[in-house]
């Protein structure tokens, strides 16, 4: 579901729940924010997030390992820590048990790596596999990092390459030589983001959030109109998974990326150009993706000579529409 379809049809909880009314509620619905914030006191503020997804990869393990570092990611992308995660699943009638318990497995291993416990959750019947998680994380009020705040002169930092989506769209369609690049999109996928939200945080960034199914391409969307600024992506920069580009310009783009393209309409603008592969990349869904952070230039040297992410862009005064050149 799309940004414009998302927020028409949540218009009649807004209405319910007007902002006003509920003054410990730091990040809710009029946000429009990688996961809710409330205040509990003033030195605690807990993180509410929701987040599943049907399998991606064939190993039950690594599907339920990859399913909870993306549900895990919304707490990182606030400037959080997670606590207490509950499994959401649904799993076909006759299912051999063995499978639901590896996937379970592999959830419950990315949660004791992010210092946080399951403590429960529910399971339905389903034809198809579902799994994720419900994720409670904790942050000071006054360090919540949001989608805005981006400032012209920022710089723009991405901490894991692209291209999940179409990675998996290969692999799923049997594409010779697509080996490699699932291993290396795998071994991403299941890679928390807890070190490069500590960082950022270290940093002093300004404006995080994680890069999901609206792409590179819709997540900066969404941090220029949060923050009111343009958003500069210098295509060449993005960090791609290997042989991605190769995969992407044989066809193994998903069709979340055309909706993507719909639906983000002129809030990016696309200079003319550039290979239609790599723009395919920029607007592919990922699933566990990176942190995208923009921060002092300083800072984003800082964590690129760490190894922690790659200068993709910057922040300018303007419009708040993104730029891909």
């Amino acid at each position: 579901m799309g940004p414009a379809t998302l927020a028409q049809v949540l218009r009649p909880l807004h209405e319910l729940f007007p902002p006003g009314e509920h003054p410990d509620l730091l990040v809710g619905l009029a946000h429009g924010d990688d996961a809710a914030v409330y205040r509990v006191s003033d030195d605690l503020a807990v993180i509410q997030t929701l987040d599943f997804f049907p399998p991606v990869v064939d190993d039950p393990y690594l599907y339920g390992r990859i399913a909870a570092a993306n549900a895990l990611s919304d707490v990182y992308a606030m400037g959080g820590e997670a606590r207490v995660c509950l499994n959401i699943a649904g799993f076909p009638d006759g299912m051999d048990p063995a499978i639901p318990a590896e996937v379970f497995r592999g959830g419950g291993e990315a949660v004791a790596e992010a210092g946080a416990v399951v403590a429960g959750g529910h399971t339905i019947l389903d034809a198809e596999p579902k799994y994720g998680l419900s994720v409670l994380g904790v942050v000071h009020p006054g360090a919540v990092l949001r989608t805005g705040g981006a400032r012209p002169g920022d710089a723009l930092l991405l901490t894991k390459p692209v291209g999940t989506g179409v990675v998996l769209t290969a692999a799923q369609t049997g594409v010779a030589g697509h080996e490699a690049a699932l291993a290396a999109a795998t071994a991403s996928m299941v890679r928390l983001n807890r070190e490069s939200s500590r960082l950022a945080r270290e940093a002093a960034a300004h404006a995080v959030t994680d890069v999901t199914g609206f792409a590179l391409a819709g997540h900066a969307s969404e941090m220029a109109r949060a923050s009111g600024v343009r958003i500069v992506i210098e295509a060449e920069r993005v960090p791609l998974f290997p042989d991605a580009l190769r995969l992407a310009e044989g066809g193994s783009v998903t069709g979340g990326g055309r909706r993507n393209v719909e639906q983000l309409g002129d809030r990016v603008r696309v200079v003319r150009g550039l290979p239609p592969a790599l723009v395919d990349l920029i607007y592919d869904p990922q699933t566990s993706g990176g942190l995208l952070i923009a921060l002092p230039p300083e800072g984003a040297e800082k964590l690129r000579a760490a190894g922690a992410g790659w200068t993709v862009g910057s922040v300018q005064a303007g419009p708040a529409v993104v730029e891909i050149r």
